[in-house]
């Protein structure tokens, strides 16, 4: 191995302040492509590219238990989540999840529920001189999951649900305001869901046999104890949290067919094909995770650069999905690329890469694909105006989304109250 000098400078307030662009600057001025700082205290490895994805998903190169800092478990994972497992633990624990996200079945039943909720919510639409298509969206998202899962959930509690689901995702990765409501926001949803979770066991109340409820409460561990009621409701919310978080990307897809109105046309004909390399775009092109990270199983390798045991091994997500030598044009927005080219797993990685059955994949990914494309749909059909406001997407904000939360207005329906 070539000698290497851990970094003393931490960069920690540089990321923050520079957001989705920090690591592919840093990057682009790496002229091996291997970027070697500190960060939250610890030396950092930052790599990008198809074999660094399966670099970092190989668990004898790479763990995840015990990476994520404190920060993080407390506002968007959960203590004791499925992220924060490795080995035997983490494949028992992940079976569960890919039993109940997987299917395509469960999955047109989720897909189902959300049409038929965003179908409702439009009509309302209709009847407002303008809604926020970001807000609007979670709702939407909420409403149908909570069905899907067996969580009951009167109406009247749809939009503080989605505002606590929202407010996890949004404060994850900011300090100051932001960050102290995700806080609030899981303790609330964690007490409310280990509630459940105790009155499903007791029998005090019913929820579909077979539902993500019933699965979580009745799984066991690969130590053969069932979960406590409070990492159950972690669990549970690692289902709900991450449907409504298809939010930000529906607000994606409407801010891409403002921007370029000539993709509407063939999402509108049904191409099926065409809405799927629609959603991969949006997907691709817009931010969403910047980056994952691991630490070190043992003392690394990787293309000459040694990898100290415990440091963190850092995947830059957003820089490689912008990555010219994999895109060719990765910063003009061209659904059409995944027509003329299938999507590899390992050089497309919003949600990260790897096999989701084997490794830290999203297990979910499939279920915002096609929530995505179903959605993406809908919005290609649905007659509105986009008002003057701010549609900048900063990216010194993670996780980012148009400023003004994309507002529309004059949502048309015809004679008989339906959208397009």
């Amino acid at each position: 191995m070539s000698a290497h000098r851990t970094p003393l400078a931490d960069r920690t307030a540089s990321l923050f302040l520079k957001g989705y662009a920090w690591l592919p600057n840093r990057m682009r001025r790496a002229p091996d492509g291997v970027v070697r700082v500190r960060l939250l205290g610890r030396h950092a490895v930052a790599l990008r590219g198809p074999e660094a994805v399966r670099f970092f998903y190989d668990e004898a190169n790479v763990r995840r238990g015990g990476v994520l800092p404190e920060p993080v478990r407390a506002t968007l994972f959960g203590d004791g989540a499925v992220h924060t497992l490795d080995g035997e633990g983490h494949r028992v624990r992940k079976a569960m999840f890919l039993s109940l996200l997987t299917p395509p079945a469960r999955v047109a039943d989720l897909v189902e529920l959300v049409g038929d909720a965003w179908d409702d919510a439009v009509r309302q639409w209709g009847r407002q001189s303008e809604v926020v298509l970001f807000d609007e969206a979670a709702e939407v998202l909420t409403a149908g999951v909570c069905r899907w899962t067996g969580v009951p959930l009167e109406v009247a509690r749809t939009g503080a649900v989605a505002r606590d689901m929202v407010a996890m995702v949004d404060g994850f990765a900011t300090p100051g305001p932001r960050h102290w409501r995700a806080r609030a926001a899981r303790r609330r949803c964690e007490a409310w869901l280990g509630g459940l979770v105790e009155d499903v066991r007791a029998g005090a109340v019913e929820v579909p046999e077979g539902s993500v409820v019933d699965a979580v409460a009745r799984h066991r561990d690969s130590d053969g104890r069932a979960l406590d009621a409070r990492t159950a409701a972690v669990e549970l919310l690692n289902v709900v949290r991450p449907t409504v978080a298809v939010a930000w990307f529906v607000a994606f897809a409407a801010h891409a067919l403002h921007r370029w109105p000539e993709h509407r046309k063939r999402l509108q004909d049904d191409d099926a094909a065409y809405a799927a390399a629609f959603v991969h775009e949006v997907r691709r092109f817009y931010p969403f995770a910047p980056f994952l990270a691991g630490r070190a199983a043992n003392d690394l390798d990787w293309r000459g650069h040694p990898i100290p045991r415990g440091a963190l091994v850092v995947l830059d997500v957003y820089g490689q999905n912008h990555d010219a030598e994999l895109w060719g044009d990765p910063y003009t927005f061209r659904p059409e690329r995944f027509l003329q080219h299938p999507v590899d797993r390992d050089e497309l990685v919003p949600q990260g890469g790897g096999d989701p059955s084997t490794g830290h994949r999203c297990p979910g990914e499939a279920v915002t694909i096609a929530l995505l494309e179903a959605l993406s749909i809908r919005l290609a059909r649905l007659r509105y105006d986009v008002p003057d406001q701010d549609l900048a997407i900063p990216l010194g904000r993670i996780p980012t989304r148009p400023r003004d939360g994309l507002r529309i207005a004059g949502v048309r329906l015809d004679a008989d109250g339906n959208a397009g």
